[in-house]
């Protein structure tokens, strides 16, 4: 579960405040699919920073499980974030010269874990989400927009992780595969149990989320 409190975030520009996330609060269940909108400057990026333990809050608290993620400092954050969160991006972010299994076998090889285990969890992971056996010793360069991002999809669950984070996953991709994408995250909530949650600007595809919650100028304005 994600439990946000109280969470501030405030930057210092020439010689003015500008809290960019304002005092906002909000759970997200596990197995949950949430999603955040907002016009832009709103705070999303900010605060999505926060969650993704890229970024430090001003004050507040942002609890994964048992731990608040807020309190962490250092070598601990660096660990909590490499372990403990997926993210999924817009651009994909795969990397070019590894074949689809290499990419996602990459974050199990920073978190120790053997090779063999490592290449047998990543095809489990690739053929859930929909990646044929062809396709998975294919380079990014040589598979499809929607592929792609199946594939970072599969690579954000390689350490199994209680939150993943998705910045307009489908931002990038034609309706049809914008349409994967999001079906393929809400199941894969459910049957992971992971807490999803989606920063998006597209109104239909956070109209179908569990949850939405609308960020305007840093505050939590509403919530469905």
């Amino acid at each position: 579960m994600l439990d946000v409190q109280n969470l501030i975030k405030t930057f210092r520009t020439e010689g003015d405040t500008v809290t960019a996330v304002d005092n906002v609060s909000f759970t997200v269940a596990g197995g949950e699919f949430a999603s955040i909108v907002g016009k832009s400057g709103s705070g999303k990026s900010t605060l999505l920073a926060l969650l993704g333990a890229l970024d430090t809050p001003t004050s507040g608290h942002i609890i994964i499980g048992d731990d608040d993620i807020a309190q962490l400092r250092d070598r601990a954050l660096i660990e909590y974030r490499r372990s403990r969160i997926g993210f999924v991006f817009q651009s994909y972010n795969l990397v070019p010269n590894l074949s689809a299994l290499e990419n996602v076998m990459l974050p199990m090889e920073y978190a120790g874990l053997n090779p063999t285990e490592r290449r047998k969890r990543a095809k489990k992971l690739l053929d859930q989400v929909g990646i044929s056996d062809d396709k998975q010793v294919r380079k990014p360069g040589r598979m499809s927009g929607g592929e792609q991002q199946r594939v970072s999809i599969a690579r954000a669950l390689a350490n199994k992780p209680k939150l993943i984070l998705a910045d307009e996953p489908t931002g990038n991709l034609d309706s049809e595969n914008g349409k994967m994408v999001f079906d393929l995250l809400h199941k894969l909530a459910k049957s992971e149990h992971t807490t999803i949650l989606v920063v998006t600007h597209d109104l239909d595809i956070a109209g179908r989320t569990d949850r939405t919650f609308r960020l305007v100028d840093g505050k939590l304005q509403k919530k469905k």
